[in-house]
């Protein structure tokens, strides 16, 4: 079973907030700076990837999906300043 990455979108420090899961992040985090998904990430112009995390497998990073999207906002916006106080676009260390 092929490994896995959970992540975060955004349009801007603190805007809104999409959370993913993909086997490919450099292509996927690609797709959404190209607006090429159709859908939440390309309506609210989510083109900052702002935090991942990537698993041994792909149903652990569904796991941590599935998790990250019942957290509230809050906890989302303090797991993304933990590591990236800055919202820095982390799409750069992908390549």
């Amino acid at each position: 079973m092929a490994s896995g990455f959970c992540y975060i979108m955004t349009n801007r420090p603190r805007g809104v907030l999409y959370v993913g899961v993909t086997s490919n992040l450099p292509r996927r985090a690609y797709e959404h700076r190209m607006g090429l998904l159709d859908g939440f990430t390309s309506r609210y112009a989510l083109t900052r990837l702002v935090h991942y995390e990537q698993y041994p497998l792909i149903v652990d990073a569904i796991q941590r999906e599935k998790t990250l999207k019942r957290w509230t906002r809050a906890w989302k916006i303090a797991l993304i300043e933990r590591d990236n106080p800055g919202w820095a676009d982390l799409y750069d260390q992908l390549l």
